[in-house]
């Protein structure tokens, strides 16, 4: 028992350590997702030291880092918690009505289309967008056309189909290939009918994995590319999509300042929403940052749709006159300026020719 425990309080540390490194290796990149799962094991860990442990040298080593590490991750994570003081949202007479988002990954391979139908025909958004979504997909969703009738289909059979439905007019709506010529990321300009015009990034980059991507850099680039446009825009914007990272990570971090937006979780919760089917492995995966004009007013997972994620709701209103969250707006040091940048070419350097443009399960 003994044994057991110091190889795991051992194991616990360097998964915790591993995403120091500015490696983008899968193996030192993984361990960023997995922060809640780390936590909870080592507060399970520690509190059975202190009662089958023998108090020796090795015990107090390994316990003082472990400990150290725990409120580590419990000041990271905290903040993604109602327990984070968070601004209330106030409605004004200045701003926007509401605009209603949903967001999925759909899980190519899902053939439970009635699902999501009956998630979109409830919940009756203003804009739904769908990722993984291929031909199979596309046609299952054309007796949304009617209702929903500026569309943007990206129809790819490799798990990056990516289709956005509206009700709102596009004012524009641009297809970008910023790092991989097979993954694409959606802009989408609109204007509400009260005149406010806002702007919709939809993005999927690919998971760092031993399965796919061996390196977050494909990720990372593609990320960082959309940051960098939305910096230089002049309407507010919402990126919105599977980030296939957490809010924590380190390019999360950078994404959200070279964007210069705001994290929507942030004093709302977790609201993991991948895997959809075991629970004890859920991170937050699917992702939304605004700008400091547009205010959420609701943020929540749904119920699921036979994907492996769950799908994200999001209501928020426009106002140009309120500025009390430009302080929530943080930038870059010239120093992560720098490391942007490198990312940026070491993800267009990274992609190649070989991914399979038709994924199997």
């Amino acid at each position: 028992m003994e044994l057991f425990l110091a190889i795991f309080s051992v194991l616990l540390i360097v998964l915790s350590v591993l995403p120091f490194f500015r490696n983008q290796h899968w193996v030192f990149r993984v361990p960023e997702f997995m922060k809640i799962q780390i936590l909870v094991l080592q507060g399970i860990v520690f509190t059975a030291t202190l009662f089958f442990a023998e108090k020796d040298l090795w015990f107090w080593i390994v316990n003082a880092i472990q400990f150290a590490l725990i409120l580590y991750h419990l000041y990271i994570l905290i903040r993604y918690t109602k327990f984070y003081k968070k601004k209330a949202v106030k409605k004004k007479s200045t701003a926007s009505a509401t605009v209603k988002v949903i967001s999925v990954n759909v899980y190519q391979f899902n053939k439970d289309f009635h699902l999501l139908q009956q998630l979109i025909e409830k919940y009756r958004p203003d804009i739904f967008i769908t990722m993984e979504s291929n031909s199979d997909w596309e046609k299952a969703n054309r007796k949304f056309e009617k209702e929903y009738p500026f569309t943007e289909k990206i129809t790819l059979e490799n798990t990056y189909g990516m289709h956005l439905y509206s009700k709102i007019p596009f004012v524009k709506s641009t297809v970008h290939f910023f790092v991989a010529e097979d993954v694409p990321s959606i802009e989408a300009q609109f204007q509400t009918s009260d005149g406010h015009d806002f702007v919709v990034f939809a993005v999927h980059p690919p998971p760092p994995s031993p399965t796919e991507e061996t390196t977050s850099k494909e990720r990372d680039g593609d990320l960082l590319c959309v940051a960098k446009k939305i910096r230089e825009h002049p309407v507010p914007s919402l990126v919105i999509g599977d980030f296939n990272t957490v809010a924590w990570s380190v390019t999360s971090i950078l994404f959200r300042k070279t964007s210069e937006l705001i994290d929507a979780r942030v004093g709302r919760g977790i609201l993991a929403t991948f895997h959809a089917k075991y629970w004890f492995f859920r991170v937050p995966l699917d992702l939304l940052f605004h700008s400091p004009e547009i205010f959420v007013e609701k943020l929540e997972t749904l119920e699921a749709i036979g994907s492996d994620h769950f799908p994200i709701l999001c209501e928020f209103h426009i106002n140009l006159y309120d500025t009390k969250q430009e302080d929530e707006v943080k930038t870059l040091k010239p120093e992560e300026e720098e490391i942007v940048e490198e990312l940026i070419e070491e993800g267009i350097k990274e992609e190649s020719d070989n991914r399979e443009e038709i994924a199997t399960e």
